[in-house]
């Protein structure tokens, strides 16, 4: 192999190129004067970057002040509210476990309520139950200022402050005049607690608004239907309200109504089985109430049930508002309203007088320890069962006086023939018959009567229990609402779309029951001359009322048609046992003979009464005849 040898030429070349570059380089060298226009030229742009940003400043700060200008005009002092980095469509979070509120800064007041714990329409439906969203309420001030402006507070923005007291979460709401003037909204929200408390104050604006009259707060709130019968939830939609000292009163039934109450502790805008409720230490010294139904066709789906507005004072105290008020925003539960002290309870409705002291101290105590150990359904059931066994005496008085006029029966026919010409000595002559066999004809009604209460008062009860709500039984998904098991491809008016099994198992209940009773109230009341035709009616009545509770029922809690038919399936029973086994026709009949032969008993006032009236007729009618 070829060994390399060294090129001189080689690096004479390399070191000639390398001195031709380094006398180009030296040759381009700037002079000192270029080098100083140059750093002259950068100052100037510089100077320049800075000076359209000192314009870009006066020009903003120009706008502003003719933006506050023109915000004075139409704001005025509140106009500072307007420029604040707040004046912004944000909204601001509080919640807890059971409930989710959104305050927007606009307005100041609560666009969002969320509960928990409760979901729309159905069980699994993956809605939960919004009270308030998609603006269906409004909560206003009128704030009347000293130059001339009206305000609502609905309008202008407030700033919102978050802050924690322990649990307790702290929003204060400031619509502000200046930085020392301002209006505040205050809520506090605890820990595991559906209340709120609320205050309204204010602070330096004693010269801003005008404070010789009271500002008007308003309320509006738009209902959402939350049930899967909107009709039926729509019934138990009202508005209540507490004045004067613990008076309770309410509006809701019926299409519009309004009325004027003083001296008002709360008002509770009521949906069935949710309330929102505004309540106050200082009472409103008189306050306008409205109720508007917006159903106005059952067969056609709505999405607001009524609407409601509430229109309340605020006084100044020294210039200033301080006005304590707590919200409530949750489930209308008996037991939860009671925990408060507030009378809150009171807009459960539970039926009036002697109805509602029935469901408040016995059954609403009773239930809600049964359904503590077993589910609402069997609770329903096994409740019925303790109602009928502890009315049964009752029951049993009812029949005992039915067999004693049946077994009189053929003795009143008897006199009914001898004196069919003579019907005020046909009815001496049986009045005696009465008195001597010991026998009380109104009897058999006093039984019914007592039962009277306990029937409506169960009627007020099951609609009541929010304890139902979504709560399944056999068929029924729901016993808060109507269990449909076939759903119709019309509409039948007053029965629905639908058709729900219990109120047919209560309706064949009812027709059973009644067939029997009737059967054996025709068979001891004979026909009086004169009066109408009770058998006929009587046995119309055996297949009318079955049918109504068939109609009327059929939209209704299926909660309340499985009372009816375990009520009255186990009445039938005790009947029968009663009939076949306890009351003995032929005793019954040996002791009316021996009451007859002893001497008459003293009658009851009632059947002096009456034998003294019949007695006047007798001789008034005779002195008609003599003048004949």
């Amino acid at each position: 192999m070829e060994e390399k040898k060294f090129d001189p030429n080689s690096l004479i070349g390399f070191v000639l190129i390398f001195g031709i570059l380094l006398w180009i380089m030296y040759q381009n060298k700037p002079s000192e004067a270029e080098i100083a226009a140059g750093k002259a030229k950068k100052e100037l742009v510089v100077k320049g970057s800075k000076a359209q940003e000192n314009v870009a400043k006066l020009s903003t700060s120009a706008n502003d002040t003719l933006q506050l200008a023109q915000l004075q005009k139409t704001l005025g002092s509140f106009a500072y509210s307007a420029t604040l980095p707040s004046a912004k469509e944000e909204f601001t979070t509080i919640e807890n476990k059971l409930v989710k509120l959104t305050i927007a800064n606009k307005g100041g007041y609560v666009v969002d309520v969320t509960l928990k714990n409760f979901e729309r329409t159905k069980k699994g439906s993956g809605q939960l139950v919004q009270l308030v969203k998609d603006n269906n309420a409004q909560f206003n001030l009128q704030l009347p200022t000293v130059d001339n402006h009206t305000l609502n507070t609905k309008d202008l923005y407030f700033e919102p402050t978050l802050t924690k007291n322990g649990e307790d979460q702290i929003l204060t709401m400031k619509l502000k005049a200046s930085e020392n003037a301002y209006l505040a909204y205050k809520y506090v929200l605890k820990a595991d607690d559906y209340m709120l408390d609320f205050d309204i104050q204010s602070q330096g604006l004693n010269t801003i608004l005008k404070t010789n009259k009271p500002l008007q707060l308003e309320w509006d709130f738009k209902t959402f239907a939350n049930e899967k019968s909107i009709s039926y939830e729509n019934r138990y939609t009202e508005l209540y309200f507490e004045y004067e000292d613990g008076k309770k009163d309410y509006l809701g039934q019926g299409e519009d109504k309004s009325e004027t109450a003083e001296d008002v502790s709360y008002v509770a805008f009521k949906q069935h089985f949710f309330s929102s409720i505004l309540l106050t230490s200082t009472p409103f010294k008189t306050t306008e109430l409205h109720s508007n139904n917006l159903v106005k066709d059952d067969n056609v789906d709505t999405t607001f049930t009524k609407q409601f507005k509430a229109i309340m004072p605020i006084a100044f105290s020294n210039g200033e508002i301080d006005q304590k008020m707590n919200w409530f925003y949750g489930p209308t539960d008996y037991k939860l309203l009671k925990s408060y002290d507030r009378d809150l309870e009171d807009i459960v409705a539970l039926g009036w007088g002697i109805f509602g002291w029935i469901n408040k101290y016995l059954f609403i105590p009773a239930y809600g320890f049964l359904s503590m150990f077993i589910s609402q359904g069997w609770a329903i059931v096994l409740f019925t069962i303790l109602v009928k066994l502890v009315m049964s005496p009752v029951t049993y008085k009812s029949f005992l006086s039915q067999a004693k006029m049946k077994v009189l029966r053929p003795e009143i026919t008897e006199i009914s023939e001898k004196y069919k010409d003579e019907p005020m000595k046909k009815q001496q002559e049986t009045m005696k018959l009465y008195s001597k066999a010991g026998v009380n004809p109104m009897a058999g009604c006093v039984p019914g009567l007592l039962q009277m209460p306990v029937f409506y008062a169960l009627f007020q009860l099951f609609p009541a229990l929010i304890q139902l709500r979504h709560e399944g039984f056999l068929w029924a998904d729901d016993l808060s609402s109507f269990d449909s098991v076939y759903k119709l491809p019309f509409h039948i008016p007053a029965y629905g779309d639908h058709v729900s099994l219990f109120p047919i198992l209560a309706s064949i209940a009812i027709f059973f029951y009644m067939k029997m009773t009737t059967g054996d109230q025709q068979m001891a009341t004979p026909q009086q001359e004169g009066m109408p035709d009770m058998a006929k009616m009587m046995k119309a009545m055996v297949y009318i009322s079955p049918l109504m509770m068939l109609f009327f029922f059929n939209s209704y809690a299926s909660g309340l048609s499985l009372y009816y038919f375990i009520s009255n399936t186990i009445t039938i029973g005790i009947m029968l046992v009663i009939k076949n086994y306890i009351i003995d026709s032929d005793k019954i009949h040996a002791e009316i003979q021996e009451n007859k032969k002893k001497e008459p008993k003293k009658q009851s006032k009632f059947q002096q009464k009456l034998q003294e009236a019949m007695a006047q007729q007798e001789a008034m009618k005779a002195q008609q005849n003599k003048k004949k």
